[in-house]
Parts: C-alpha cells; sequence; structure tokens
C-alpha cells in the first residue's frame, strides 16, 4: 500500500529536527507537524521586547559539544555559528573572587593552585579519575540503551582496570557525598554541586552521583552559544530538512496517531490524515500516551511515569545598560554560565522549600549575559539577562495560583541578584518570567518539568518513558518516541534525537530488504 511519507515526525523540538534531519539526509521522504508557529519547542528565540532576542527555553549548549550531531548533519553550512564561553562557568559569591572554570583544564587547575594550595592538584586528580567515567557515559547516552549497559561497561572497561568496585560504590552515591576527600575547597566545590544539580536531583539524592562524575566532560566539549541566540540550532535544523526535501508544518498540531491492524499507519490533523511507513513522536511522553495514542493501546506501566511538581524558573530580562558586578567579582564573570551559589546548603533549603509546596526563599542562581559575547541579542550597549532559578513548584501548598504569586516571586529573584550586581533593577527595559505553570502552558512542559519526566534513577537509560519503551519504540508497531521523555532525558544534546533516527532508520531499511 503506498504511503504519503516515509516518516512522520510530531512536533518540532531539537530532538524530533535532529531525528528529521538524519531522515532527510538518508534521502527519506520526512514530514514535520508543529502545533506552535515557530519550530525549536524548547530551544527557541524570539524578539519577546522590541530590540532584545530572548531564548524561550534552554540556553546554554553543553551537552550538544560532545556529540557529532553538528559535524554529521554539516550545521555550520545552514547558519549555526557557535560562540565558545571561556570561562564556561564562574563561581559567585559576595564579597569574594569569582573562581572560573575554563574550557582547558589544565588552566583551570593551575588558577585554582595558585589561590588554593593543593586544591588545584586535588582537582585534577578528580579530573583525571573520572574523565574515563564521563566518556563512557557520553558513549551510553549516544547509543540505545541495552540491559544493565552502566554496569556491565563498567565491569569490562579497561579505563577502571582493577577499581571498578570503588568506582560503582562512588557512582551509587548522592552527588553531594562523592566529592574526593581531598578536595575542600568549597569555592571550588559549591559550582560544581550546583552544575550537578541542574539536572534536577537535589545533593542528597540517592544514586545521583553520575550529575557530578559527569563534571569532566564539561572541560572536553566546553561551553558554546548559537549566533543571534539558542534558536539558531533549530532554524539550522529545520534549513537542513528543508534543503534535503523534508517539509515542515507549523501551526499544524495532530491530533491523533491513526492505528490500523495494529500498527502506526499516520497522524490527524485538523480534518486529514496524512500516511507513512513510520511516525516518530516528539511530543512529551504523556502526551503522547494520553492524548495522541488509543486509550486501547497504551499499556498501564506506560501511564504512570512520574512528571514531578515542576522544577526551576527563568526570568528573562532586558536591560538599559550591561550587568555590572560589585566588586572584588569583576567583569570576566560575564563571558559564560554565573553560578550564583552560596554554598550546598543553599540548595538543599532551595529543595527544603520546593518539598514544602512553597517557591524558594533564598534561591540559588545560574545568571547568564550572553549579550556580553554575542551583540546581535540586544541594542549597542544594552543587555539581555537570564536568571534561572530552581526549586519552584508546579503546584503550591498555599492554595494560591501561580498567576497570582508571579510577580512576588519574580521579585524575589530579582532581589537576590540585585546583592551582587546593584543597579540592575533600575535599568530594566522589560521581562518575561518563566515559571512552572507559563512553562506549561506555552512550552507544552508539564507540569512545569523541563526534563519531561524527573531524572531519576528509576526512569533513565531502559525505562525511560516506562518499561517496553526504552528502545525509542512506542506500544504499537512502527511508532516511535524520541525527546526528553527518552533517553537520555532532558538538556539541549540531541542525542535521543540521533539515537531514535538510527533504530527508525533500521526498521525501515530491514523491511525494504525483506
Amino acid at each position: 500500500m503506498s504511503t504519503d511519507y516515509d516518516v512522520i515526525v510530531i512536533g518540532a523540538g531539537h530532538n524530533a529536527l535532529v531525528s528529521a534531519a538524519y531522515f532527510a539526509q538518508a534521502g527519506r521522504r520526512v514530514v514535520v507537524f508543529e502545533r506552535r508557529r515557530m519550530v525549536g519547542g524548547a530551544v527557541g528565540t524570539t524578539e519577546t521586547i522590541p530590540g532584545y532576542r530572548f531564548d524561550v527555553g534552554g540556553s546554554a549548549h553543553i551537552l550538544i559539544r560532545t556529540t557529532p550531531i553538528v559535524e554529521e548533519l554539516r550545521l555550520e553550512q545552514f547558519g549555526l555559528d557557535y560562540i565558545d564561553l571561556d570561562p564556561m562557568f564562574s563561581g559567585v559569591r559576595l564579597d569574594e573572587e569569582p573562581v572560573h572554570f575554563y574550557r582547558d583544564a589544565e588552566r583551570t587547575a593551575h588558577e585554582f593552585e595558585s589561590r588554593f594550595p593543593s586544591q588545584g592538584e586535588a582537582y585534577h586528580r578528580f579530573h583525571e579519575r573520572w574523565l574515563p567515567f564521563g566518556e563512557l557515559v557520553r558513549e551510553l547516552f549516544l547509543s540505545v540503551p541495552g540491559p544493565f549497559s552502566l554496569g556491565r561497561k563498567l565491569l569490562f572497561d579497561r579505563s577502571f582496570g582493577r577499581d571498578w568496585r570503588d568506582a560503582l560504590a562512588t557512582i551509587l552515591r548522592p552527588y553531594g557525598d562523592a566529592l574526593p576527600a581531598d578536595l575542600t575547597e568549597s569555592r571550588i566545590t559549591t559550582p560544581m554541586l550546583w552544575m550537578a544539580a541542574q539536572s534536577g536531583p537535589p545533593p542528597l539524592e540517592p544514586m545521583s552521583a553520575p550529575f557530578l562524575l559527569w563534571h569532566p566532560m564539561y572541560h572536553v566539549g566546553g561551553a558554546a552559544r548559537p549566533r543571534g541566540g539558542s534558536g539558531m540550532l533549530t532554524i539550522a535544523l529545520a534549513e537542513h530538512i528543508a534543503a534535503h526535501g523534508g517539509e515542515i508544518h507549523t501551526d499544524a498540531a495532530v491530533d491523533e496517531i491513526v492505528v490500523r491492524d495494529g500498527r502506526a499507519a499516520g497522524v490527524r490533523v485538523g480534518r486529514d490524515v496524512y500516511t507513512a511507513r513510520a511516525v516518530l513522536s516528539g511530543a512529551h511522553a504523556h502526551e503522547t500516551f494520553h492524548r495522541l495514542l488509543p486509550e486501547e493501546f497504551v499499556p498501564g506501566r506506560l501511564r504512570r511515569s512520574r512528571v514531578g511538581n515542576g522544577f526551576g524558573a527563568m526570568l528573562r530580562v532586558a536591560l538599559r545598560r550591561p550587568v555590572q558586578y560589585a566588586e572584588p567579582i569583576g567583569p570576566v564573570v560575564r563571558n559564560g554560565l554565573q553560578l550564583v551559589c552560596r554554598d550546598v546548603d543553599q540548595i538543599n533549603t532551595a529543595y527544603g522549600d520546593y518539598l514544602a509546596g512553597r517557591p524558594s526563599v533564598d534561591p540559588p542562581l545560574v545568571a547568564m549575559t550572553f549579550s556580553e559575547v554575542d551583540p546581535t541579542l540586544a541594542p549597542d550597549g544594552h543587555e539581555v539577562l537570564f536568571l534561572w532559578g530552581q526549586y519552584y513548584p508546579y503546584e503550591l501548598s498555599s492554595g494560591r495560583s501561580w498567576d497570582d504569586i508571579a510577580d512576588d516571586v519574580e521579585d524575589s529573584m530579582l532581589n537576590a541578584f540585585e546583592r551582587f550586581a546593584p543597579g540592575t533593577r533600575d535599568n530594566i527595559v522589560g521581562t518575561l518570567f518563566q515559571h512552572p505553570v507559563w512553562l506549561e502552558r506555552e512550552l507544552g512542559l508539564l507540569r512545569g518539568n523541563v526534563m519531561h519526566l524527573e531524572m531519576s534513577l528509576d526512569q533513565m537509560f531502559l525505562m525511560r518513558p516506562g518499561l517496553g519503551s526504552g528502545l525509542y519504540r512506542g506500544p504499537v508497531k512502527d511508532l516511535f518516541l524520541t525527546g526528553a521523555s527518552t533517553h537520555p532525558g532532558g538538556g539541549i544534546m540531541g542525542a535521543s534525537g540521533r539515537n531514535a533516527a538510527t533504530v527508525v532508520l533500521k526498521s525501515l531499511d530491514r523491511r525494504r530488504f525483506w
């Protein structure tokens, strides 16, 4: 039976677009249907305030730099121009000189040693000890997960030698307890722990150590920004797809995955039905299983994946002049991520507020002033400031709504930052506050979780989004999955899209051969 396409892709988030780009590059007939007016999902950029370009989702491009996606798809030919951030990130405290983490691990360790004797050497040992683990995890992220993948690789990977038992003992700890005993300087360890917290779990979460032990990979891939905004990645992907004969339709919400004779045969968009040999859903797992797929085809186990109760919030600020940090913080921090976090207790206290159903009273922040390295984001002499804070619950215990408290929480975040950069408030042109309900309403991030599903060990690898669908395959034949709901989870990486494309292309090739 003839079909309209080889593959129909639901959604134009960055993972879905990565998959579609690989399909188009392989010569497949591919179409993408996206409900919004623009591509990108949570990786997009808009001129929200005239003259100022705000990202609407993820801003720091770190994980994708550890993948071959940009090179394999030759995205620089389609307008993607990365600006390296160096230092990648800096630890910021009141009345103290910041500590800088550079792309070059040796330079970072040397600077630490000059300021904190013995600590640079301890950092270097940590880097060398766990770099093989980071490389191993990257290999796992860039492959379809198999049973006991991590444990098997730890057992047989030669880079760990006879130390695999000690390594495993560390890996099973909370990341707050996974630092080596000789790395004691909190001005170094606090930024490391705050970066580990960006995946969601708090420092005391059992078996969360890999979020910290991945740290050496920052020095491998570095951190970068697409010139023109985060959304230039997804625009380049869309240009790639079009150049290879693929189609993208925006303002085209998929209403149903059409199942015929036990297989996904296409989708319904309004009154129109489009058929394909395979359907790939890049939508949130709950959107796919609870709304798009007829109920009789969804096993109960796939309806129980945990979304969680929100996660973080982002405040986008347009300023008349660049952020000016108080001395002795200085201007160097403005190049990369500014990790505004006092100590690990501040992270744990913020998480305690979250568990109690209230916004963090004293939020640790990640500040980003990317107009420092990319003047296309703001008028000359002006600034865009992004403030990311954790932890902010979607459901509030007070009985009030986010629409009721949004202004107060925005003020709280600005007040927290103003202590480090006095005068910021006086130069505000406009703001956009992306609280958990906004993230759900505008970006489809259910319950405000930017990772789609909780990033706990029982929802990772083969178990993401649920047992039986951890191989990028849905519960009916010819239905496939990608996106943050699948392995390896959230973040601007694209590994899920690349892995899913491999699975789909193999399936199509196998049927063509037979």
